[in-house]
């Protein structure tokens, strides 16, 4: 690189905002001048301002005298949009903030259950920004707990998508008032659109039922073909919990219902997959989908630092799959599909079993994948153990017993983040024409935050997903913004993926709050069958946040294809949101 592009690179990435790791309160405000070099610890700042409070250096076992909250405007005068916006939303009243304080005036002053109130307040999806403050209070032995926060703006158009060139994927608008009457009430309709069809929906959740602890959760939404314009489907859900919301809590229970009935095609492209049917012309991976669940589970929380959950449930489902009409299969072909392509038709009644282990310490770091916005992260073990098993409770039930297991640990060492993943499954089918053990399946994952250089940080992620003997016969697509950026859309295929990236994500430049960075990356990877034939790329991209209206940033990237199929130049170039390692399996977290 030439020294003066290194100099200028320097000279940007210094200009940051501070990466370095924070805890849920503040010790103490930063000089203004250095305090706007931070989004964070800037609000911080203001909020002492506004209640005329200075930092208690020594708040823990003091007596709570009151909860404060300083509530900064969606658009702030930091902020580069006029403050005309503020009129379309309504701030967050300041009793939803305190009812999530798990601390009452009255009682002695906690970091921990500080701690822990921010984290419950940040997982609202209600604020940008969410910190605590100990603030002197009237007499020596007394404190006053001080809440900053600016809401995320409420009254939105919520998007998520995804493009390869000039090829939309998929593209999620959803028209929401996630605050609604600032009382974090979320309403929202909801349109999907996808290479086959579109859909509208809406959805309703309610985190405190009449004040309570209840939670519920509804949504619906109707499938619309894209070609004929015709309903050719329809999904839904409803939910009912009492969660743990803290560590304290002992116990929660979860009901649900949900239902799925739609046609499914799988694309490679533009185009509907065309199977490799041996005896004659390819089969259209198309399928009709009928899915029907429901559960309940309770659960009994044990331990403080070291967390023991237990849950009991049970549940039934019917599941069945099918080739269309419209697909015109043979018999033969349509058993060939079934065997070799569609997930398997199934209905069942179970019970089931749970364990979850994890140790209650947790870090706050910026710049990890939000910038300079707080990010938790639970530190130490996470386990998490499933039992369950389907008698044959009825003439058309499977009759089963599967297990699944889930391991993770997270090391924070110096300024860098190191967290390992594990997962694996497996089932012992006693009846339905496949009996003995089946569904085998594993994952693993590695990822390393690397500590600051130069300002930004390296990450890197190593990736490996095999599954065995799937009775769905899953097939995992790789190709384009899904994590070999630089490829065609879905470009390889198979029932095992092998990825690495490798990133250095700079440090942002702050532009009036609108948080703008660069990224140099290498992804490798390969979906496969038998044995990975890695396909390496190289390239850049931009990391766009705006904080007043998300936590995560969007990203651009462009990518070169270094021993591969090279596709148009146009295609090259992946649009998404999120952090390219937000691309995972879910069977890592719940297998």
């Amino acid at each position: 690189m030439p020294l003066p592009l290194l100099a200028l690179l320097s000279t940007v990435l210094a200009a940051s905002a501070d990466a370095s790791p924070s805890s849920d309160t503040a010790a103490s405000p930063q000089p203004e001048a250095a305090a706007r070099a931070n989004y964070e610890d800037a609000l911080i700042t203001w909020g002492l301002g506004e209640v005329e409070r200075q930092v208690e250096p020594a708040p823990e076992g003091k007596v709570l005298e009151e909860v404060l909250v300083a509530a900064e405007e969606v658009v702030a005068p930091m902020d580069p949009y006029p403050s005309l916006l503020n009129i379309f939303h309504i701030r967050t009243r300041d009793e939803v903030v305190r009812q999530e304080v798990l601390l009452t005036p009255g009682q002695p002053y906690s970091e921990a259950l500080v701690a822990e109130s921010v984290r419950n307040l940040r997982k609202l999806g209600l604020f940008s920004v969410v910190r605590a403050v100990p603030v002197k209070g009237s007499a020596p032995d007394k404190v006053a707990l001080l809440l900053v926060t600016k809401d995320l703006w409420s009254l939105r158009l919520n998007n998520e998508f995804s493009a390869v060139g000039s090829l939309l994927l998929y593209l999620r608008l959803q028209g929401t008032e996630q605050n609604f009457l600032g009382r974090g009430k979320k309403v929202a309709v909801d349109f999907i659109l996808r290479l086959d069809t579109f859909s509208l929906g809406q959805s309703y959740t309610d985190r405190r039922v009449l004040g309570s602890r209840w939670s519920l959760t509804e949504s619906a939404a109707v499938l619309i073909n894209r070609d004929t314009g015709r309903a050719e489907g329809s999904r839904g859900s409803v939910s009912v919990s009492r969660p743990l919301y803290s560590l304290s809590t002992p116990w929660s229970l979860s009901t649900s219902v949900a239902w799925n009935v739609e046609t499914a095609r799988q694309y490679r492209g533009a185009d509907i997959w065309q199977l490799p049917y041996p005896d004659g012309d390819p089969v259209p991976y198309v399928y009709n989908t009928r899915e029907v669940a429901a559960g309940a589970t309770y659960t009994r929380s044990y331990g403080q630092r070291y967390k023991w959950n237990v849950g009991l449930g049970a549940g039934a489902y019917h599941y069945a799959y099918a080739a269309p009409l419209a697909s015109q299969l043979s018999d033969a072909q349509a058993d060939w599909f079934r065997r070799n392509y569609l997930p398997r038709a199934e209905d069942a009644g179970y019970a089931n079993f749970s364990l979850s282990a994890f140790e209650a310490r947790y870090d706050v770091l910026r710049n990890v994948d939000s910038y300079t916005l707080s990010e938790d992260f639970q530190l130490g073990h996470s386990v998490l153990a499933t039992l369950r098993y389907a008698p044959p409770v009825f003439p058309s039930a499977a009759h089963f017993a599967e297990g699944g297991l889930s391991l993770r640990y997270r090391v924070h060492w110096g300024d860098a983040l190191t967290t390992a993943s594990a997962a694996a499954s497996i089932r012992q089918q006693f009846s339905g024409g496949q009996e003995g053990w089946t569904n085998r399946r594993w994952a693993t994952e590695l990822v390393q935050v690397s500590p600051r250089v130069l300002g930004g940080r390296f990450v890197v992620r190593g990736l490996l997903d095999v599954n065995i003997d799937d009775l769905s016969d899953r097939v995992s697509l790789l190709g384009g913004s899904n994590g070999l950026r630089g490829t065609g859309v879905d470009a390889y295929s198979g029932k095992r993926l092998l990825l690495v990236n490798v990133e250095y994500r700079t440090a942002p430049l702050v532009v009036r709050t609108v948080h703008l960075g660069g990224v140099f990356f290498f992804d490798s990877g390969s979906a496969f069958n038998k044995r990975p034939e890695m396909v390496s790329t190289v390239g850049v991209g931009l990391r766009l946040l705006f904080p007043q209206f998300n936590v995560f940033p969007f990203r651009i990237d462009f990518g070169y294809v270094l021993n591969g199929d090279r596709p148009p130049v146009g295609s090259r170039l992946s649009l998404s949101s999120g952090q390219v390692t937000d691309y995972r399996p879910s069977f890592l977290d719940s297998p």
